[in-house]
């Protein structure tokens, strides 16, 4: 007896439906006999014998290629310069990638059609079903053979699930059943991710933050870049102070901060200046720096990389290696020192217009891999072993610099430091000897021989978008006052040796930054000229620190400190109404 499925005899209903291609079952498949091994178009060859040739070429003349590469470097021979061999060589790896990427492409191709050909199938037995039950008795027409004109004619296509409740979320959030990092890549929306995450954030804490915005902002531009996990953000007022006449050119100079009379006061300091002549500002040094820290077996193995690292001929090789991490990373100088088996080594370059930690330090990685080559007995302690020094006040950075160091000066009249400033030449320079100068070495200050340097550094920088942090270093000041032309005039200048600013990358992309950027004239990179607009913003800040120092020198000369600040930067707000 023939136990086998009959096929249906054709009907009004389905007559349609026995058109289409039968879904192959899973017993033919296992009936079907094995295929022959394939043939390979490339070579006259079984298929597995031609992917094991690929496979070696590949990797052979890669490894040929990289070790002739590091021959090069070392011998400071022109990359660009190659033998026939390794003219043959590179046409192999370009052969062999060529093949392999054709063949496991193709094959990556091919299984993703089957999958989705094989969920075709599925959807279409289900959809044949509903038909067959929800039809009434009327014939249907005829349909083409292809499975999507049919599912197109006769039911709407799949509707796509529906997302999930905001509610739901954010209790999946505080039960920590999704992370809350993960919220962006799950949603796609970046501002509805940190709608639920402040929403999480207030259930789980108990705390309202109700006064913190978070509408208003795109949180697109600040998606693997500026912050992680938003809920808001942080409203800062910005001032305009000046305009401040710099090398002859007028600067109307940006200031995000909340402390009152800071922007009234530099704007007073500008006004003394331009109403004097301007100020003149020089930059006379540029170069990043990041300095990791390797160790040895023994002191004396330390001591041989110190020397290696300190010779000149081996400079030119370390800067090509250096180089190549960056179209604009230029190694200048490398400086070591030596404690114990432990030795120190300080990396300095030009970076363009950016601040350039990252391209520093992407440099530097590249010449500890080609030193562990020659010193295999070396280990890396840290890509940083705070010899650069970032982020903090050090002796290294306030005498070598790090970043752009630049001195601004400016000769003030008598006749405007009387008017303007309200005070006198003689009462200026007897305040910045014993205040600046001796009352700062009598605290011990490490590059803090001013008056309030930091106030106007870290207002720029966070109305332009630079690291805040940096502001430690940045803000490395001495301020100097001089009586000149018989004591009539005055002469002040500030140097700061370590400004790290940059005007491309970090926050300096954002729209607010940006703008700031664009008022100064330094937004982005210069192409014409790169690093220029880097160096002209780090002169601007020279320019207002010098501003803001003669202000505010000038006002407690005269005794009008306090009796400003109570009148700016005391609240009239009645602080009793306002809700915790």
């Amino acid at each position: 007896m023939d136990l086998r499925r009959r096929p249906p005899k054709p009907s009004h209903r389905n007559h349609h439906l026995l058109k289409q291609p039968q879904k192959p079952s899973s017993a033919a498949i296992r009936r079907s006999p094995s295929p022959a091994p394939k043939a390979s178009d490339a070579l006259p060859l079984p298929l597995y014998l031609t992917n094991a040739i690929f496979f070696t070429l590949f990797f052979s003349v890669a490894y040929y290629l990289l070790y002739r590469w590091r021959d090069k470097i070392r011998s400071s021979t022109p990359l660009h310069v190659v033998t026939l061999s390794e003219l043959a060589a590179i046409l192999s790896l370009i052969a062999s990638f060529i093949y392999l990427l054709g063949f496991f492409g193709i094959d990556f191709v091919q299984s993703f059609i089957a999958r989705a050909s094989h969920d075709a199938w599925d959807i279409e037995d289900e959809d044949e079903t509903r038909f067959l039950l929800n039809q009434d008795h009327r014939p249907a027409p005829c349909l083409n053979s292809s499975i999507s004109t049919s599912v197109s004619r006769f039911m709407d296509p799949p509707a796509p699930l529906p997302s999930q409740d905001d509610e739901d979320l954010v209790k999946s959030v505080v039960s920590g059943d999704i992370p809350s990092y993960a919220l962006e890549s799950r949603l796609g929306d970046c501002h509805r991710a940190a709608s639920i995450r402040r929403e999480a954030v207030q259930r789980l804490t108990g705390r309202s933050l109700a006064g913190l915005p978070l509408d208003g902002f795109d949180y697109e531009s600040i998606l693997g870049q500026c912050c992680e996990m938003p809920i808001g953000y942080v409203q800062i007022p910005v001032g305009i102070a000046g305009p401040l006449l710099l090398n002859g050119c007028e600067y109307s100079v940006p200031m995000a901060t909340t402390e009152g009379c800071l922007v009234a006061s530099t704007n007073r300091g500008c006004k003394a200046i331009y109403a004097s002549g301007g100020a003149t500002s020089v930059l006379f040094r540029d170069g990043m720096t990041r300095a990791p820290v390797v160790k040895f077996p023994t002191a004396s193995r330390a001591s041989e990389l110190l020397f290696f690292l300190e010779e000149p001929a081996n400079f030119d090789t370390l800067a090509v290696v250096f180089n190549k991490s960056s179209r604009f990373a230029r190694l200048q100088k490398i400086q070591c020192s030596l404690a114990g088996r432990n030795l120190y080594i300080r990396f300095s370059c030009g970076t363009g217009d950016a601040m350039g930690m990252n391209m520093v330090s992407k440099g530097v990685q590249n010449v500890l891999e080609f030193l562990q080559d020659e010193f295999p007995d070396m280990e890396v302690g840290g890509i940083s072993g705070n010899f650069c020094s970032d982020k903090k006040p050090a002796a290294v950075n306030w005498i070598q610099g790090r970043g752009k160091s630049v001195v601004c000066e400016a000769m003030i009249s008598g006749e405007v430091v009387e008017k303007v400033l309200k005070t006198s030449v003689s009462a200026l320079v007897e305040l910045n000897m014993i205040k600046n100068l001796t009352g700062s070495a009598i605290a011990g200050a490490l590059g803090g021989f001013n008056a309030h340097a930091a106030n106007i550094v870290s207002a720029i920088f966070i109305a332009t978008g630079q690291d805040p942090a940096q502001n430690i270093e940045s803000s490395h000041c001495i301020t100097m006052m001089e009586a000149i032309n018989d004591g009539k005039d005055l002469h002040i200048s500030v140097t700061m040796p370590c400004i790290e600013v940059g005007t491309v990358g970090g926050g300096t992309q954002l729209a607010s930054q940006s703008a700031c950027l664009n008022l100064l004239g330094v937004k982005g990179a210069c192409r014409e000229s790169p690093a220029s607009n880097s160096r002209l913003l780090a002169a601007i800040v020279a320019g207002s620190v010098l501003a803001g120092e003669l202000s505010l020198m000038s006002a407690i000369a005269s005794g009008q400190l306090v009796k400003s600040h109570m009148k700016y930067n005391r609240s009239i707000r009645d602080m009793s109404t306002v809700t915790s």
